[in-house]
């Protein structure tokens, strides 16, 4: 987004899925139209500047909203919830949540989400927080297309890909992108902010990990852990995908590789994939097939700005030799002492 006038806060909307009208017009204090519903005003040609300290002035104008999606525009967990809402060809609302303003804390916003985490989406009126419980309540609330199996057995080795994601994965990316770019914006903050910072994470294994990594960088034994879990998914991935399927489960594509792909696209962002996958040529088929997927280029490449894209790379690169070290280590075989 650009800003359109002087004044702090006024930016250009970017509007994504099935827009009414021409893309180009106009919201405040971060929060932005995506779709065209209600929007049948921008036709007249001219720009409308809303002051959203009041959330409320923009439904009164254009209309409520069915769905809002409160995110972090590069967090990968509003990513694959974007991308579900894509393949649903829905319209929302986007309202944006700056986590290093520790907005996520907003006594008003944890109402909504009372771990102050990102996205929460709110479907007339109604707010769901999860964004695995995100997707599948969006995919049986829109059926169609469907993104789960008919499948029972199939439907439940969909959720392991879920689970492997929510339990392993995820805190990977996380602490393998703070130490890549996050730990450097922490390191040009004052003392009592960093403290804040960490003392506003309620979750204490949360905290523990934040401040390892901050303190540790690659060296954390999180950030380790992390490589492990990228081992395994890969690993995964290449054997799901050996009976010959072009997605994770054999039926076709699904919420599996919805899951899977914000986790993939933020290690090609940060030039560290091919740590993982230069010697997976099925995984390397997925995620060839995977970036040319419409609903991924809505939900993750057309949201990014050039700066994030450029900023990923370059810390991403700057840590490059110490990931492929520490996944070679992992991959090294265990030396057993000689028997005396």
């Amino acid at each position: 987004m650009r800003p359109i006038d002087g004044n702090l806060g006024l930016y250009e909307t970017v509007l994504s899925s099935r827009p009414l009208v021409d893309p180009g017009l106009v919201l405040l204090n971060g929060s932005k139209f995506s779709g065209g519903q209600s929007m049948k005003n921008f036709q007249q040609g001219f720009p409308v500047t809303l002051n959203l300290l009041d959330y409320r002035s923009a439904d009164f104008l254009y209309g409520t909203f069915m769905l809002k999606l409160y995110q972090f525009g590069n967090s990968v967990c509003a990513q694959k919830v974007r991308i579900t809402l894509s393949e649903k060809d829905q319209s929302w609302e986007t309202r944006e949540v700056n986590l290093f303003t520790s907005e996520q804390y907003d006594p008003e916003y944890l109402k909504l989400n009372p771990k102050g985490l990102v996205p929460t989406l709110v479907h007339d009126g109604k707010p769901i927080i999860e964004s695995t419980v995100i997707c599948e309540y969006v995919d049986e609330t829109f059926p169609n297309p469907k993104l789960k199996p008919e499948n029972p057995y199939e439907r439940a080795q969909m959720r392991l890909w879920s689970k492997a994601v929510d339990e392993g994965l995820h805190e990977g990316v996380v602490e393998i992108s703070f130490s890549a770019m996050f730990r450097e914006r922490m390191k040009k903050m004052s003392d009592e902010q960093r403290e804040i910072r960490f003392r506003n994470v309620g979750d204490p294994k949360r905290r523990d990990r934040s401040m390892s990594t901050y303190e540790q960088g690659v060296d954390s034994p999180y950030v380790y852990r992390g490589v492990m879990a990228y081992e395994k998914a890969f690993a995964d991935m290449e054997s799901a995908l050996a009976g010959g399927n072009d997605w994770l489960m054999p039926s076709g594509y699904s919420l599996a590789d919805i899951n899977m792909m914000p986790y993939a696209a933020r290690l090609a962002y940060l030039n560290l994939l091919d740590i993982w996958i230069d010697d997976k040529p099925l995984v390397q088929a997925w995620w060839r097939r995977a970036k040319a997927v419409p609903a991924f280029i809505k939900g993750i490449v057309d949201p990014l700005t050039d700066k994030e894209e450029e900023e990923m790379m370059t810390f991403g690169c700057k840590i490059k030799d110490q990931i492929r070290a520490v996944s070679d280590k992992y991959l090294s075989p265990a030396v057993n002492p000689t028997p005396g």
